[in-house]
């Protein structure tokens, strides 16, 4: 191959394949619905730690996708190249929030049809995504289950305290039990009537009750 065969091959025939009116719009768009998969994420994370590294990953995921789509729709022969190279990645790192699957997928989604030319469809179907991820965060925290550790000196201060929070809440199931000589642990689930959380004072202090502990509990439940 001479100096003038590098001239002659068709790598420099495709920088006109995507107008730079069309790569700009396109990314700006990615990054401008990327920013709005993030405040979103941001708002309905419900999780132990918040990770803004997690963030950055969404609005990088939807631009680096439009980015390839973009190129694989101005080629076809390299949009094999592409699947073939695609196909060999592995992921190794674990997801720890379920929903942190769904907006990954959004991202990519995001940045496929935006690369496809269908503006309106990322759009109006991101708007939409995120209304509805806001709906279901934004639910009442009374709601949510909690569990609630209760440690008795004897059977009556068990039965009293059982009692108490049957009343003061709207639902209360045993999950589990430990006996002990001069000791009783209990854990329970519950569901509160409202927002307030003063009875945990008031049955610290039934008599028998050593301690009891409020936690909230956001893992996977039966309603």
């Amino acid at each position: 191959m001479t100096f003038q065969d590098i001239f002659k091959s068709s790598f420099l025939e495709n920088i006109s394949d995507v107008s730079l009116f069309d790569m700009a719009l396109a990314l700006l768009l990615a990054y401008c619905i990327g920013m709005f998969i993030f405040l979103i994420y941001k708002k309905t994370f419900a999780g132990v730690m918040y990770s803004s590294n997690f963030g950055v990953t969404l609005v990088a995921l939807t631009l680096i996708s439009t980015l390839v789509i973009l190129a694989v729709t101005s080629n076809v022969v390299l949009s094999l190249g592409m699947v073939g190279a695609l196909s060999i990645v592995r992921f190794r790192t674990a997801i720890k929030e379920p929903l942190d699957i769904a907006f990954l997928f959004w991202s990519i989604a995001a940045g496929i049809v935006l690369a496809a030319g269908m503006i309106p469809l990322a759009v109006f179907g991101s708007v939409l995504i995120g209304l509805v991820l806001l709906v279901f965060a934004n639910k009442k925290s009374h709601t949510r289950p909690y569990i609630v550790a209760l440690r008795c000196e004897s059977h009556e201060s068990e039965t009293a305290a059982a009692d108490f929070l049957q009343k003061q809440v709207q639902r209360f199931v045993i999950k589990s039990k430990t006996a002990q000589k001069g000791s009783i642990e209990l854990n329970a689930e519950i569901r509160l009537k409202d927002g307030n959380t003063d009875f945990i004072n008031t049955l610290s202090e039934i008599n028998g009750v050593q301690s009891a502990v409020l936690i909230s509990y956001n893992g996977d439940y039966m309603g």
